[in-house]
């Protein structure tokens, strides 16, 4: 028998298979002995790696049927895939869709009613929300589209004035002049300050379908523009700008009545302002003593109002415009209801700090809620009082 080396039957049986090695050891035995154990080796290790195979296939086997057995009860009907227990609404409508509402028992029919048999239809027919707000008419007095605005940035305007002209007279041949000097005085225009904040719940912010943070900035913007024109017009107190009807220095026209308007007292009034500041001037009043006007006639018959018959014109009263002013008075007795002048050269406005709206998340946090400051810095007067007038509902 040809002789076997043992170190290279070693070699050749080196079984890297499975992690496992198969190694000839006793080169002193007989080739035979060795070449069996080998084998015998080698048929051990086959063995147990396909008992290990045939173990992970039926670990695999089971594992397939109990996702088969998952699959189809999650298949049966009234199943959904959340592993939650379904609240008592939920199993309440799946009973009310499998029969009818008269069909269930009463703890289903109470946990599925949340509206009155008038409006049967309103659970699975929703309102629909809006995002379009309706909003409240807030009117305010258009006087910046009038007067002379402009800018600052100080605190407080100071106008020279000069109050008196020289004393100029005529003289004979020879005879020495008099001395004369203008006077001169100042006009100080003071900047005011209006304020206010909002709180809004950050949940409402949130959550809300519409935008409350805009929706809160139009609603300061609409209130300090509607408390600005106020002010402009009758503003008295000494935290409020200067309104032009409240001013001391504006001379009076009277109507010749005491309670009804008259259409002459509106001529003198025009014609009561000096001819530089009557042809640049216009008509102040509100909706309610503008009805009355649009109904005075001449001693023709024909209406003193002229509507406009140019696309872009003012309508007139005795061929001056008109501008609507809400915060105007009524006509009443010793009311003033109208005004007329050139406002561009009698009523200055100054704008120190624009609306100033700041959202604030720190201040009332632990209230769950956002705080919104507001602020605005403006100052008005009267400049040139000779250049207005207002009109009286008295006789003297």
């Amino acid at each position: 028998m040809k002789h076997v080396d043992p170190e290279a039957l070693s070699g050749a049986l080196d079984l890297s298979g499975g992690n496992r090695a198969v190694e000839v050891k006793g080169a002193d035995e007989a080739p035979e002995t060795l070449i069996t154990k080998a084998l015998e080796n080698l048929q051990e290790s086959v063995d147990k790696r396909i008992a290990e195979i045939v173990a992970k296939q039926a670990d695999a086997a089971k594992l397939v049927e109990r996702l088969d057995k998952i699959e189809a009860k999650q298949n049966r009907p009234g199943t959904t895939v959340d592993t939650v227990e379904p609240s008592v609404e939920k199993k309440a409508f799946v009973n009310f869709l499998r029969s009818d509402l008269n069909s269930i028992d009463a703890l289903d029919r109470k946990a599925l009613t949340i509206a009155s048999d008038m409006a049967a239809g309103s659970v699975l027919a929703p309102e629909e929300t809006s995002r379009e707000f309706i909003r409240n008419l807030v009117e305010f007095s258009p006087i910046r589209s009038i007067a002379d605005v402009r800018s600052t940035g100080s605190h407080t305007i100071t106008l020279p004035k000069r109050l008196t002209v020289t004393n100029a007279k005529w003289k004979g041949e020879a005879v020495a002049s008099e001395s004369s000097e203008p006077t001169f005085g100042d006009l100080d225009i003071v900047i005011k300050e209006m304020t206010t904040h909002v709180d809004v719940g950050m949940w409402l912010i949130e959550d809300a379908a519409n935008d409350v943070e805009a929706e809160v900035r139009l609603a300061l913007a609409e209130d300090f523009g509607a408390k600005e024109g106020l002010a402009f017009v009758s503003g008295s107190l000494a935290v409020e700008p200067e309104g032009f009807m409240v001013n001391a220095d504006v001379p009076e026209a009277l109507n010749g009545h005491a309670t009804e308007l008259q259409a002459d007292a509106l001529i003198s009034m025009i014609y009561s302002l000096p001819a530089a500041y009557r042809n640049a001037g216009s008509f102040v009043m509100n909706g309610t003593t503008l009805a009355t006007i649009r109904k005075l006639k001449d001693g023709a018959g024909n209406y003193l109002w002229q509507p406009a018959y140019t696309a872009g014109q003012p309508e007139t009263i005795l061929g001056r415009p008109v501008v609507e002013v809400t915060d105007m008075p009524d006509i009443a007795a010793d009311a003033f209801p109208i005004a007329f002048g050139a406002f561009k050269q009698a009523y200055r406005i100054y704008d120190r700090i624009e609306l100033a709206v700041r959202p604030n998340p720190y201040l009332l946090a632990t209230e769950g809620k956002i705080r919104f400051h507001a602020r605005r810095r403006v100052g008005a007067g009267v400049v040139r009082p000779d250049a207005l007038r207002k009109l009286k509902i008295a006789t003297v």
